[in-house]
This record gives structure tokens, C-alpha cells and sequence, in this order.
């Protein structure tokens, strides 16, 4: 192979494997669960 031909090759060895390893952020969304079901309310002895 030619010397530009392998020059462009490594190049783009190195950046394929720079993007690859580059630090990734994952954002996170926590959502709070809400209640499966609702207490009993106290609404007086007899209703």
C-alpha cells in the first residue's frame, strides 16, 4: 500500500477508537412511584 493510502487508514484507526472510547453521560430520569392503592379515611364511628 502506499504511504498516504496507510497514512489515512491509521487515521482513521485512531479516531474510530478515540470516538468508541470517549466518555459517554446516560442521563437519568427517577420517577417516583405513586401509591397503588388510597388509605382508608376516618370519617367518624357510624356513617
Amino acid at each position: 500500500m502506499s504511504k498516504t493510502l496507510t497514512s489515512i487508514l491509521a487515521l482513521a484507526v485512531v479516531a474510530a477508537t478515540t470516538a468508541a472510547c470517549a466518555k459517554q453521560e446516560e442521563e437519568y430520569v427517577v420517577v417516583a412511584p405513586e401509591p397503588i392503592s388510597v388509605e382508608p379515611v376516618y370519617t367518624g364511628k357510624f356513617k
